[in-house]
């Protein structure tokens, strides 16, 4: 979801100086944008480094417990046809009205006026830092699954790990833009692969040599518990295909950047169905209703393989970190007059000393997932784009299918708002008994 500052579209593009209202921060953005070098292959590594991050399909499983079988499996299914297409409907705006939208927020400002401008801005921001505490606390999690499995009796808490991964996430920000980023996100990719082999593996594993006749599938709690749930349960699975920033990835493409994006994008998507989908039943399948909300944390045996699996999301979320960090960065070079290292260093020192004291202060991974997901992801992956392509009259020629489309992309945003709204109350109500039962800097 990086928006903004056109140097991030391309390398070497000269920043247009000038004050940063909306006005002169569009024309610049405007004006910076050159052609884009990057293959359908970088756009499918940009694209799975920011949705496929194990810090997204990790809470599926515990997801599908607090929905259950048919609901959860409709519901990931659901969400994964819907995003796929939803992307593809934002690829397909690229030059809609023969001008290059470089961001997400150009692209909402040229087809809504101003309000789509802000809109955007305000559940990037949402969604930008939401993500990074989340997978900071994941990061962390899993380098103190590392570290234990080495040192059982060791004093490190999850806070210190927490820090480490911040400080090295301070050194991959001083990387001038996304482009500056692709051998990174090659790896991580990989590295996202590996992670869902090896996870997969593990948990079927475990789910063998558990008495299955102890496994539960039913919903556990009281009818209200169960309701909140399923409510952050919707959250989590929007939270997990969180890709806001396509327009800024499809600005890196080289020409022909819609087909490229297509065939990026689709790449991409055919990676988070072979990883989510089986994550998900399997991890359901094998722990049933006690599955955790991260579920490494449930795998028990045989340790080198859980130590491997951490190792390869530790990995995959520092890339996709980068990735999200963006769209902050790019304010406030925007709020800059000019530009150095020295002053690059200030601002994301100051970015990642806030995210770092969040995530250590208030380590409920669950419920960063959900309430971001809900508040940030589901506007922007789900509702907008829907609602941008009926706006730009860019509809098909043929009248079935036009009809088809006045049907379904309404559907969709009426649903996923909805959707958004009871996440949001879900996430809520789960942080509010979270600080009741924990204190804050509690070591997870």
């Amino acid at each position: 979801m990086y928006t903004g500052a056109a140097r991030d579209a391309s390398e070497g593009v000269a920043v247009v100086e000038g004050p940063p209202g909306e006005d002169d921060v569009a024309a610049r953005d405007a004006a910076q944008v050159g052609e884009g070098r990057g293959t359908w292959k970088h756009a499918a590594f940009h694209v799975a480094t920011t949705i496929a991050t194990p810090a997204a399909y990790a809470p599926l499983p515990f997801a599908l417990a607090s929905l259950g079988w048919p609901l959860g499996v409709c519901s990931l299914v659901g969400g994964t046809l819907t995003t796929w297409y939803s992307s593809l409907l934002i690829a397909s705006l690229w030059e809609w009205d023969g001008k290059k939208h470089p961001s997400y927020r150009l692209l909402a400002k040229s087809i809504f006026g101003p309000w789509g401008y802000w809109s955007v801005i305000f559940f990037q921001q949402v969604a930008s830092l939401g993500n990074n505490i989340a997978i900071q606390i994941a990061a962390g999690s899993s380098l103190k699954a590392i570290y234990k499995y080495y040192h059982s009796s060791g004093s490190l808490t999850l806070q210190h790990f927490i820090i480490f991964f911040g400080a090295f996430e301070l050194l991959l920000s001083q990387l001038p833009n996304i482009h500056s980023l692709r051998w990174v996100n090659a790896v991580c990719t990989f590295s996202t692969i590996g992670f869902a082999g090896t996870t997969i593996g593990v948990t079927i594993y475990d789910g063998r040599k558990i008495d299955r006749k102890s496994v539960n599938y039913t919903l556990q709690g009281s009818t209200a518990s169960k309701i909140f749930k399923a409510f952050n349960a919707l959250g989590t699975i929007a939270f997990s295909f969180g890709d806001a920033m396509l327009p800024e990835i499809q600005s890196t493409v080289r020409k022909p950047a819609k087909k490229n994006m297509y065939k990026g994008v689709s790449t991409a998507y055919g990676i988070i169905i072979l990883t989510y989908w089986q994550l998900a039943f399997s991890g359901y399948w094998a722990f049933g209703s006690q599955v955790q909300p991260y579920i490494l944390s449930s795998l028990t045996i045989p340790g080198w393989t859980i130590v491997m699996a951490n190792l390869f999301a530790v990995i995959q979320i520092s890339g996709c970190f980068q990735i999200y960090c963006r769209p902050t960065y790019a304010h406030f070079e925007e709020c800059l007059v000019s530009k150095n290292s020295l002053q690059r260093l200030a601002y994301t020192s100051g970015y990642i000393a806030i995210i770092t004291l969040i995530a250590a202060a208030v380590p409920f991974f669950g419920d960063f997932v959900s309430i971001c997901g809900a508040v940030g992801f589901t506007p922007l992956d789900f509702v907008l784009p829907a609602l941008a392509f009926l706006k730009s009259g860019r509809m098909p020629k043929s009248p079935r299918l036009h009809l088809v489309l006045k049907v379904v992309n309404p559907a969709i945003a009426i649903w996923f708002s909805t959707v958004a709204v009871l996440g949001c109350i879900g996430a809520v109500r789960s942080i509010v008994i979270d600080i009741k039962t924990y204190k804050f800097f509690h070591d997870m």
